[in-house]
C-alpha cells in the first residue's frame, strides 16, 4: 500500500514540528486572551509536561514568540505577555 500525505482540499498539507504547534497554540490562546498583557507564561518544565515536549522545543517557542512580538523575558522571573503585543 502506497503512503500518501494528508490533503486539505487535494493540497499536501506538510508536517508540523513540534515547536510550530505549541508555538501556534500559545499565540492563539495569547490573541483569545487566556494570556492578557502582563501575564506570565507557563515556564520551561511547565510547558515541557504539558505539551510533552523537550526543553530544547520550549526555548525554541519561547523564541518565536518573542520574535513575533508578543512576549518578552524577564531573566528570573519568566516570559510575560506583552503590554502591547
Amino acid at each position: 500500500m502506497e503512503w500518501k500525505a494528508p490533503t486539505d482540499r487535494g493540497t499536501p498539507v506538510p508536517p508540523q514540528y513540534a515547536y510550530q504547534r505549541v508555538a501556534e497554540d500559545l499565540t492563539n490562546r495569547i490573541k483569545s486572551g487566556e494570556f492578557p498583557p502582563g501575564s506570565r507564561l507557563p515556564s520551561r518544565a511547565e510547558l515541557c509536561e504539558q505539551y510533552e515536549v523537550s526543553s530544547f522545543v520550549a526555548d525554541r517557542v519561547f523564541l518565536i514568540l518573542k520574535m513575533q512580538g508578543l512576549t518578552e523575558s524577564l531573566p528570573g522571573s519568566g516570559v510575560y505577555v506583552k503590554e502591547n503585543g
